[in-house]
Formats: C-alpha cells, sequence, structure tokens
C-alpha cells in the first residue's frame, strides 16, 4: 500500500478521533444524549475516559510516524482504536443504532495497521531517508563493498 494513501486514511482517522474525542471531553452529556444515544447509559467518567482515549489515538495516530520518534507507535495506536470500535460496534448493536460506521472506522484502524507494519523497512516509513529507489542511484553507505555509485 502507497504510504500517501497511509498517510491519508490516518490524517482522516486523526481528524475523526480526535473531533469525537474532543466531544466527548467538551461537551454537556445532556447534549451528548441527542447525538449519542448510549451516552444516557453511560456515566460521566466513562464519556470522558472514552474521549480521552479517543483523543490519544488521534495523536497516536500521526505524532510517532511524523516526528520518527517511536514510529512503531503509529500501527499499536491503530489497533487500539480498531479495539475500541468492536466496543463501539457492541454498543450500536445492543441500542439497535446502525453500527456501520463503526465498522467502516474500525476496518480502516486495521488497514493502517497492517500497512504500517508490512512497509519495506520493517518498520513505519514516515521519516525515512529517502530510499535509492526514489532518487535513481546508488548511495555509498549502503554499497558497502564497491560498485558503481
Amino acid at each position: 500500500m502507497s504510504n500517501v494513501v497511509l498517510w491519508i486514511i490516518q490524517g482522516l482517522l486523526a481528524a475523526l478521533f480526535a473531533f469525537t474525542g474532543s466531544a466527548k471531553l467538551i461537551v454537556p452529556r445532556e447534549k451528548l444524549e441527542k447525538r449519542m444515544h448510549w451516552a444516557a447509559s453511560w456515566p460521566r467518567w466513562r464519556i470522558r475516559l472514552l474521549g480521552l482515549t479517543e483523543g490519544a489515538g488521534a495523536v497516536g495516530l500521526v505524532v510517532p510516524e511524523l516526528s520518527g520518534v517511536a514510529p512503531g507507535l503509529t500501527p499499536v495506536a491503530a489497533l487500539c482504536l480498531a479495539i475500541l470500535m468492536v466496543g463501539g460496534v457492541s454498543t450500536h448493536r445492543r441500542i439497535g443504532e446502525p453500527f456501520l460506521p463503526a465498522v467502516v472506522v474500525g476496518s480502516l484502524c486495521l488497514l493502517v495497521v497492517v500497512g504500517r507494519l508490512m512497509s519495506p523497512t520493517g518498520r513505519s516509513s514516515g521519516s525515512h531517508r529517502i530510499s535509492d529507489e526514489d532518487t535513481g542511484r546508488r548511495s555509498s553507505w549502503v554499497a558497502v563493498g564497491g560498485g558503481s555509485p
């Protein structure tokens, strides 16, 4: 899968989780209940914890990969969000609401997990050196033992 496609998916997922997570942290429960019917049966602390988790997941989808610091955390964050979406599917099914959006979001999270773990370098590829394929020439740090540059 293309690195650009993965970044687009990660960016969209991060925006989605940042938006929904911040709403769960900021918006009063009474207002949340109008759009998120499950919120009526949850205590406020649990809704806030879910919002905090979604916000942390949004950061984890982008920051490690973008900064190059611990990029292996990106697929971990995506996997955690996919697991969260399993809970979302279960909750929506239990109260008789459509659960397909949670299935789609969870599937996209799993796509990020697989895409980042299957990168050619064996780790996430957001901050990698430009490869020989990108430049069309052979780098001296890659060609150990001679050969033409």
